[in-house]
């Protein structure tokens, strides 16, 4: 059986899409099938899989399903690249915003429900821009990399962070596996982001992403890095931070009611069929 998918990134965070609007197409998305379409030799290659469903589409029955059935109209069912469950990818929903708006899906603005409650988004003719919600400030804790170790605030924007500040991002290495954390306080893994500033409120990051590795760009991880820099500068919000990632430039907003907006392009550029 052959089926669509489509490919797009976010500063070269990038996704495979799969269109499933009554989810007939794929059932429950076994991990096995995420693996092989994120694959990058034997595959399309991706950092992680956007399903693009009907929230009333996603069974009951079925792993992971989304927060709440009453917001939003479409689901992003989204998977990291080793077929895991994850609860957001800030760049991902631009992208699956995107594919919304290019398919005549939506405006320019939509609501995307997630499996970390639904997000808010907008487009202004070049940048989308999503609403993450709050971010939880959970204190302090520590992040290592072949024997060195960094302190590092622990932030949840709906999935985990660890943002470690260093003195230049090589510091931390290749990034080829998972950094050292406290499974303790992070029992299902984390996504460790490396910082360093580079003029007042603007900073550059590399992100180790749990079940994908070193990505090219993280969005919930710049939301949480942004944040982490404010606190760090005593930069009260409202403000806006550039976040510099390898794969491009973001910007994050921590507004008056203390939400964190994310800023950033988002791009479509393949469509095709496959029977991975």
């Amino acid at each position: 059986m052959t089926y669509s998918f489509l490919k797009g990134h976010g500063t070269q965070n990038d996704f495979v899409l799969l269109p499933d609007p009554d989810g007939s197409v794929h059932g429950p998305l076994a991990e096995a099938r995420v693996r092989a379409l994120c694959e990058r030799r034997a595959g399309i290659g991706a950092d992680g899989v956007l399903r693009v469903i009907r929230t009333s589409a996603y069974a009951a029955d079925w792993p992971g399903g989304p927060a709440s059935r009453l917001g939003g109209e479409w689901f992003m069912d989204y998977r990291n690249a080793d077929g895991s469950i994850a609860e957001m990818c800030g760049n991902g929903t631009r992208v699956f915003a995107a594919y919304l708006r290019s398919h005549g899906l939506c405006g320019d603005g939509v609501t995307i429900a997630t499996r970390a409650g639904d997000k808010i988004l907008r487009y202004d003719g070049a940048d989308w821009t999503v609403d993450l919600g709050p971010a939880e400030l959970l204190g302090d804790t520590e992040v290592g990399v072949d024997g060195h170790s960094w302190k590092a605030r622990h932030i949840s924007m709906g999935n985990p962070h660890a943002v470690a500040f260093v003195d230049a991002l090589a510091d931390a290495g290749p990034l080829l596996d998972q950094p050292e954390f406290d499974r303790g306080v992070y029992p299902q893994g984390v996504n460790v982001e490396f910082v360093v500033p580079i003029a007042a409120e603007h900073v550059a990051m590399r992100v180790h992403e749990r079940g994908v590795g070193e990505t090219r760009s993280c969005g919930t991880g710049a939301g949480a890095v942004g944040v982490a820099a404010m606190l760090r500068d005593g930069v009260a919000a409202p403000a806006t931070y550039t976040v510099d990632v390898p794969g491009g430039r973001l910007r994050v907003t921590w507004s008056a009611e203390q939400h964190v907006l994310l800023s950033g392009p988002a791009e479509l550029v393949a469509a095709g069929e496959t029977d991975l």
